[in-house]
């Protein structure tokens, strides 16, 4: 058997076993059934809350080690030891990481309060619409074709 007869062979058994994960397909354009935004203004708050507090902790915690080990690094590095290097990049890109979580941090607080008031924003809306569309109910309010919705007095006006 030649290479390439026992290569077409092998590769037709491994398509044979071969099974692919996949996702069912879907309209991107559906709205997904049963779909219900549900936010409770308490869990917001939480989230924000804890967001903000791990801002302002690792604020202060995470540029002390940072500090730390940059110091440690530079006084291995003037005493002739390579550690010295390795530690000062493992300060830099721990800097660099603190910053990145800060930045995190500071987008979720931030993002939950626009949120909360956001939705709050469209709940006023929604509540005024229904409440004008319910009043409006009551009331004969023609079309712009339909002419006056009062009519005119019969006969002589007191």
């Amino acid at each position: 058997m030649s290479f390439e007869e026992e290569w077409a062979g092998l590769k037709a058994d491994a398509a044979a076993r071969m099974q692919l994960n996949s996702a069912p397909g879907r309209d991107p354009d559906a709205s997904p059934t049963g779909a219900d935004l549900v936010a409770y203004d308490d869990e917001l708050g939480r989230i924000g809350h804890l967001a903000y507090l791990l801002h302002n902790n690792l604020k202060a915690d995470g540029k002390h080690a940072g500090s730390t080990t940059e110091a440690a690094g530079t006084s291995l590095n003037s005493d002739g030891f390579e550690t010295g290097k390795a530690l000062t990049s493992a300060g830099t890109a721990w800097t660099k990481q603190v910053g990145a979580l800060l930045s995190a941090c500071a987008h979720i607080s931030n993002h939950l309060d626009y949120t909360k008031a956001s939705k709050k924003k469209d709940d006023d809306w929604v509540v005024a619409q229904l409440s004008v569309s319910k009043i409006s109910g009551y009331y004969d309010v023609p079309g712009r074709d339909e002419g006056r919705a009062v009519p005119r007095p019969q006969g002589p006006v007191i």
